[in-house]
């Protein structure tokens, strides 16, 4: 997975950094908060990890910044706060997961594991969309009755978002949000046709308009 990590502890930092790529992980790390921000939506990546007392902008308002924005990357925060009234605040601003300092680094792979489980984070892996279709992460294919269609690049991004985010209604601001990012804003026609290309290759009823709100994707 790809996991961008913002801890100004230098020495935390680079021992998270290390178990995490020996686990397979590609990680982006980075000190500071507006850093990160620019980094995020300049990039796609699978989970945030999250400190929160970090310079320039702190863990929970560089989140509070992306929900605002319609960003749901699965985050987790690393604190060492240990009150309820923080705990509080980070799960109503957005947050999936929250592990206190100092932490055991089996928790936060237990933890990473749990999400990526619950999120459907399975960038290798081949998925069922529908009783006849699956889903190829690493080759961005989709497998129709053991036929191979190959995806663009945004039609696959489009389609691997609505994997994560099954049955909930995403509007046109979510999908521009999250799959253009820094890329030049579509218009509603071009989500549109990017919409009607999937419908063509998936089963008809799978995504569904939802009149004046956007799209459920319904598997």
């Amino acid at each position: 997975m790809k996991i961008l990590l913002l801890e100004d502890d230098i020495i935390l930092n680079e021992l998270v950094e290390e178990f995490l790529i020996s686990l397979g992980h590609d990680v982006n790390c980075q000190y500071d908060g507006l850093e990160a921000l620019d980094t995020i939506f300049e990039n796609s990546f699978d989970i945030l990890l999250l400190d929160v007392g970090t310079p320039t902008l702190s863990g929970f308002e560089l989140l509070q910044e992306l929900r605002e924005r319609k960003n749901n990357t699965p985050t987790i925060f690393i604190t060492s706060l240990n009150d309820v009234v923080s705990l509080e605040k980070a799960f109503n601003i957005g947050c999936d997961d929250y592990i206190k300092k100092p932490f055991d680094l089996k928790e936060l792979q237990i933890r990473i594991d749990y999400l990526k489980a619950i999120k459907q984070i399975e960038k290798n892996d081949i998925v069922p969309i529908t009783a006849n279709y699956q889903y190829d992460y690493a080759n961005a294919i989709v497998i129709k009755n053991g036929e191979k269609i190959t995806l663009s690049k945004k039609e696959s991004k489009i389609l691997e978002y609505f994997l994560k985010n099954k049955n909930r209604t995403i509007s046109f601001e979510e999908l521009t949000n999250n799959i253009w990012q820094y890329d030049t804003i579509p218009s509603n026609a071009t989500i549109r046709t990017y919409i009607k290309n999937l419908r063509k290759i998936l089963d008809e009823n799978t995504i569904v308009t939802i009149k004046g709100l956007g799209y459920k994707f319904e598997s």
